[in-house]
């Protein structure tokens, strides 16, 4: 980062910090069996999970810099991105997501205009001709980050009854 944050940067900033490190303390302790473990009926596992995040997080950054032709220029199998795949480990999906974010704090501190924005991807889960400003790009990845964090805690539960709050 060239400069320390202020502002909503600094908040955003902030608050994406909190709930990344909340999904960090739940792996706190798990070897990658366990990490790679369906605990509940979903087919969600916490390493799975923090592939996923970083997988994200990295793709909606793509956008938020180039538009959806960056978003898009990697096939994803959304299947396989949240999966942890027998030759992964906990530790290397850690450090992949911690240098996701690394790189997503930096754009987030250092980007020009929170209010530039790109048109939206056509999907049928987005409004036709709608687009996202870097502003929203990164509020979205809280929400995403949040609400999978909240999954690992359950999954982390279910598994050895640790939780990541209270």
């Amino acid at each position: 980062m060239s400069s320390t944050p202020t502002g909503e940067r600094a908040d955003l900033l902030a608050t994406i910090r909190t709930h990344r490190s909340f999904l960090r303390y739940t792996t706190n302790g798990l070897d990658d069996a366990a990490a790679a473990a369906r605990s509940t009926v979903s087919e969600l596992t916490i390493g799975g999970i923090v592939k996923h995040l970083a997988a994200t997080e990295q793709s909606w950054m793509r956008f938020a810099v180039g538009g959806a032709a960056e978003m898009e220029r990697d096939q994803v199998d959304w299947l396989d991105q949240h999966r942890m795949h027998p030759d992964e480990t906990l530790a290397g999906l850690l450090d992949r997501y911690a240098a996701v974010a690394a790189h997503t704090d930096g754009l987030i501190a250092d980007l020009p205009d929170l209010d530039a924005a790109h048109p939206l991807p056509q999907a049928p889960w987005f409004e036709p001709g709608a687009s996202w400003s870097v502003r929203r790009v990164v509020l979205h990845i809280i929400a995403e980050t949040a609400q999978h964090a909240g999954h690992a805690d359950i999954i982390r539960e279910a598994i050895d009854g640790q939780k990541t709050m209270g």
